[in-house]
C-alpha cells in the first residue's frame, strides 16, 4: 500500500514541472558502487547518494534509471536526524527534480533545489 501512494507522489511531483512518468527504476546499491558510476559515467571522484539517468526520448515523458546509495541515505539521516524514509523521500524527489531541468551546482540552485524537496515532502499525504 506504501508503495503505491509513494509510487502516485513521485507522479504527481513530475505533474507540477509537466512532466509525465512513464517508467523510473530505482536502484538501490552500495556506496562503493555509486562512487564507481560516478566516476565512469559523470567523471566525479565522489560519493553521493544518487546518480539519475534520463533515458526520456520525449520531453514531457520521464524514462529514467535512479541509482540510491542505500548506505549514503542511512548515513545522512543519521547526519540530518531524519528518518531513514524521510531521507530516502527526500533523496527520490530529488531524483525527480533533476529529471524536471533543476540543477544543484550553485550555492543558489542547491538552495532552491532543497527548498523544492522541502515543499514537496510538505505535500507527502502517508
Amino acid at each position: 500500500m506504501e508503495s503505491e501512494k509513494l509510487a502516485q507522489w513521485v507522479k504527481e511531483a513530475a505533474a507540477q514541472y509537466n512532466k509525465q512518468v512513464d517508467t523510473i527504476n530505482y536502484i538501490f546499491c552500495s556506496d562503493k558502487y555509486l562512487l564507481e558510476i560516478n566516476q565512469q559515467y559523470l567523471d566525479h571522484d565522489t560519493y553521493t547518494d544518487i546518480i539519475t539517468f534520463d533515458n526520456s526520448d520525449v520531453e514531457e515523458q520521464l524514462i529514467s534509471d535512479i541509482f540510491i546509495s542505500a548506505q549514503r541515505v542511512s548515513e545522512n539521516s543519521s547526519l540530518h536526524n531524519t528518518s531513514f524514509d524521510d531521507e530516502l523521500h527526500r533523496v527520490i524527489i530529488h531524483g525527480i527534480l533533476h529529471l524536471a531541468g533543476f540543477k544543484d551546482k550553485s550555492e543558489k540552485e542547491k538552495e532552491r533545489m532543497r527548498n523544492l524537496e522541502d515543499q514537496h515532502l510538505q505535500n507527502r499525504n502517508f
